[in-house]
């Protein structure tokens, strides 16, 4: 008897654009607990996506979205909007490949410093920290969540170049 062993998925990263908003909203509604706030809404992606200096990046597996990331370069700055990974493929390394490619994209665009903001207590926060994002700020009760409990926001920042 032939064991047949399953074949690796295979993870692409590629530029997105509003046709994959499809994508990016079920990621979302799936990644972010609206106990917390933070996920977009359809128009503010809408909204921000055709923006100069916005780039998202669709991560996929086996030709279907399974996480993103937003971000802006404005000037020398980047700003890494929104990043999610759907939870049912968390722990495979899919969220740091995207905060890698933030990293390095605006940087090749002539960035020397990159922001972020994440929830007090979200556990990307390591991840972030990981990479060499520090923090430098917090914003009070920023987040309010569907019961209306909020949490701080803290600012994360880091040189590059």
């Amino acid at each position: 008897m032939m064991v047949t062993r399953p074949r690796p998925s295979l993870l692409n990263i590629r530029s997105g654009s509003a046709a994959d908003l499809e994508g990016v909203m079920r990621i979302m509604d799936r990644a972010f607990d609206p106990e917390f706030g933070e996920a977009w809404t359809r128009s503010q992606c809408l909204g921000i996506m055709p923006m100069t200096g916005v780039t998202l990046l669709l991560a996929e597996e086996d030709g279907g979205p399974v996480g993103f990331a937003l971000h802006r370069l404005v000037a020398d700055e980047a700003e890494l909007l929104l990043l999610a990974v759907d939870p049912t493929f968390h722990r495979r390394g899919i969220g740091s490949r995207l905060l890698q490619q933030f990293i390095v994209a605006p940087t090749r665009a002539g960035a020397s410093r990159l922001h972020l903001e994440v929830r007090e207590n979200n556990p990307a926060a390591i991840m972030y920290r990981a990479t060499g994002f520090e923090i430098v700020g917090r914003r009070r009760n920023y987040y309010t969540g569907r019961s209306g409990g909020s949490r701080d926001a803290l600012t994360l920042s880091r040189t590059v170049g």
